[in-house]
């Protein structure tokens, strides 16, 4: 299993907006998409305009499999009209002990 932490700066008044969509890709995602588990949204407490989608994949592949579909990149080129940078994404790995 890895994780997936997608961080976000959304432009001024697009919050809700975002949250929408997010809710929308998360439905999609859990009906529609092989070895995605789940994704959970988190904003800043000190900044309410940054978000963290903390996302849990079966496989490093599922999820590379997923960012080269159309949806992955629809949602994306989508975003650039509510973000305000470049989002950012670290992939981390389960470690069994």
């Amino acid at each position: 299993m890895i994780n997936v932490g997608l961080y976000y700066r959304v432009k001024p008044g697009h919050e809700e907006e975002f949250e929408k969509i997010f809710s929308q890709v998360l439905e999609f995602l859990k009906g529609n998409v092989d070895g995605f588990i789940d994704a959970k949204l988190y904003r800043s407490i000190a900044d309410p305009r940054e978000y963290l989608i903390y996302s849990e994949w079966k496989s490093l592949d599922s999820f590379r499999k997923f960012t080269l579909s159309r949806q992955f990149s629809d949602t994306t080129n989508y975003g650039k009209s509510i973000l305000e940078d470049i989002p950012r994404h670290k992939i981390f790995q389960e470690i069994n002990t």
